[in-house]
This record gives C-alpha cells, sequence and structure tokens, in this order.
C-alpha cells in the first residue's frame, strides 16, 4: 500500500503568513507576559499582578478603567449593533431608492481617522465656538445643550456615541450582506404564506442571519477592549474629566509609557495589557464555546 502523499505545498503557502503572524503578534505576546513577570529587582512572579488587583493606588486605577471599558462596550451593543441591523434591513429592501448613496454616506466615517473624528467633534459640542448650541437653538432645544464632553457624568458615554457614529457602518455593511445571502426562494416562499414586511424580517430574515449577528458582537467586544485612540484624541492621556472617561487602553499607556509627573513602568503596563489580553481571551472563548454552538447554521 502506498504511502500518503506529503502536500508540501500547503506549508510552503501558509509559510509566509504564519512566519508574519508569529513575529509581530506571537513573540510580542509571550514577550508582554514574560515582562509582566519581572520587575526592578528581577523576577516578581505574579507579585505584579497582585499589586494590580490589590493595592489601592492600582486596583482603584484598574477597575475604574474596566468599569469604563465596559459601558462603553455596553453602548456599542444597544445602539450601535440594533441601529446597524435595522439600517442593513432598511436598505436591503427592494422598495428603497437610492440605496447605494444612503449605504456609502453611513460607511464612510468608518474611514476618517480617529484624529479627525476627535477633532470635529470637539468642536461641534464646545459650548463657546461649537455648532451644536445654534443647531438645538434653531429647534427650540437650546436648554437641552450641555458641555457634555467636560461632565464627568455624560463623557464617557458621550464619546461612546461618537464611536457609534463612526463605526456603524460596519455591522450595516456585515448584516446588509447576510441578507443578500438569503435565497430569493425562501423569501417568496415565506410571502405566499402571508409574511410581509416587518414580520418577513422577524420570523424569517432575523433568525437566518443570528450566526453574523453573533461575529459582529465578538467583534464589537473585542474592538471595544482595544479602544483607545477616540479617547485619547478627545480628552488626552488622563482621560478627563477627572479619569472619567479613562479606559483600559489609556490606563496601559499612562502606565507602560508614563505622563506628565508619573514615570513609565514597563512590568506594570505589561501586566494591565495582559489582564486586557486575559479579559479578551475570557470573552471570546465564552462567545466561541457557550454562544456560536448554540446558533443554528442553515445552509443554502
Amino acid at each position: 500500500m502506498a504511502a500518503p502523499k506529503v502536500r508540501w505545498h500547503i506549508a510552503v503557502f501558509l509559510a509566509p503568513a504564519v512566519l508574519v503572524y508569529t513575529a509581530i503578534m506571537i513573540i510580542p505576546l509571550f514577550g508582554t507576559l514574560n515582562l509582566a513577570l519581572y520587575g526592578e529587582e528581577g523576577f516578581r512572579g505574579f507579585q505584579n499582578f497582585r499589586v494590580l488587583f490589590g493595592d489601592p493606588l492600582w486596583s482603584d486605577a484598574f477597575w475604574n478603567a474596566l468599569g469604563n471599558n465596559i459601558w462603553f462596550f455596553v453602548i456599542h451593543m444597544l445602539v450601535q449593533n440594533p441601529i446597524g441591523v435595522l439600517l442593513a434591513a432598511l436598505l436591503a429592501s427592494p422598495r428603497l431608492r437610492f440605496a447605494a448613496a444612503y449605504r456609502t454616506a453611513i460607511f464612510v466615517p468608518t474611514i476618517l481617522s480617529f484624529v479627525i473624528v476627535g477633532f470635529v467633534w470637539k468642536l461641534i459640542l464646545s459650548p463657546l465656538w461649537g455648532i451644536a448650541p445654534s443647531m438645538l437653538g434653531a429647534i427650540g432645544l437650546k436648554g437641552l445643550f450641555a458641555p457634555w464632553l467636560g461632565q464627568e457624568g455624560s463623557a464617557l458615554t458621550t464619546l461612546a456615541l461618537i464611536s457609534v457614529w463612526q463605526f456603524v457602518g460596519i455591522p450595516m455593511m456585515l448584516i446588509y450582506a447576510a441578507l443578500l445571502s438569503i435565497p430569493d426562494e425562501v423569501l417568496e416562499a415565506a410571502e405566499m404564506d402571508g409574511i410581509t414586511g416587518w414580520a418577513l424580517f422577524r420570523k424569517v430574515q432575523l433568525p437566518l442571519i443570528l450566526p453574523a449577528i453573533g461575529i459582529i458582537s465578538i467583534l464589537t467586544f473585542v474592538g471595544n477592549f482595544n479602544a483607545f485612540d477616540l479617547i485619547y484624541v478627545s480628552q488626552g492621556a488622563l482621560a478627563g474629566p477627572d479619569f472619567a472617561t479613562d479606559i483600559l487602553g489609556t490606563f496601559l499607556y499612562r502606565t507602560f509609557f508614563g505622563f506628565q509627573l508619573q514615570l513609565g513602568d514597563p512590568n506594570m503596563g505589561a501586566a494591565i495589557a495582559t489582564a486586557m489580553f486575559l479579559i479578551i481571551l475570557a470573552g471570546v472563548c465564552l462567545y466561541l464555546f457557550g454562544v456560536q454552538r448554540r446558533l443554528r447554521r442553515y445552509q443554502f
């Protein structure tokens, strides 16, 4: 019996991607994990993590950043993704005119730089020279305006909604593609049974795109817990006012590189980065083994 043929060409084609991924992802990851176990005096084991979670000087800032990160993620899940699904459903309607123009207009903000988005929205919402007060005044709602980015209770929510505005086009396009992949025969059969309009989307299309919604949810989770740019551009490394917008990314930046009077501590910064990695890993594993298995996939 002849020995099975070894398909070396598969390894040849995979090798470049594996080497690049290893160089820029795997090696830095293990380097960070190793750095988190050391300090100025040498090997410390898990002492950096005990300090991070147990010392009030570190733990208060860490839990504040984690709580803000969770709220940032929740707003995206409750606002961005439902709006993305709704927009996709509207754009997928064959009765809608100029759908391509609407898709382009909604998706354009996702390709803008964080620097541009943060700077422009700071100008818009500025109580001194922003246009938001005059726009609200034009419709008789100027009394509702407040310096949202300067108030502790509203700054983080405002930034999260700005992020929603910028990235709502991504879930919209992914859901739109999932809706287009549903065969016309399925929709026609449902319409013959008298299911039309909103009922068609809720009873037929929505169950078929649940796997796509699940993927969007986990991408939102990973993206939000890696967030940094918008907060840094809008509120600076101190994530004001009074750390009300501080998230794990800005906390990591100040700790690792230092900022103003705070000296950089690469070892504690690596401990924070490791904690972020474990949080994201736990969320992804929860989705893969706890949620994705329960989503029914349909093959057409």
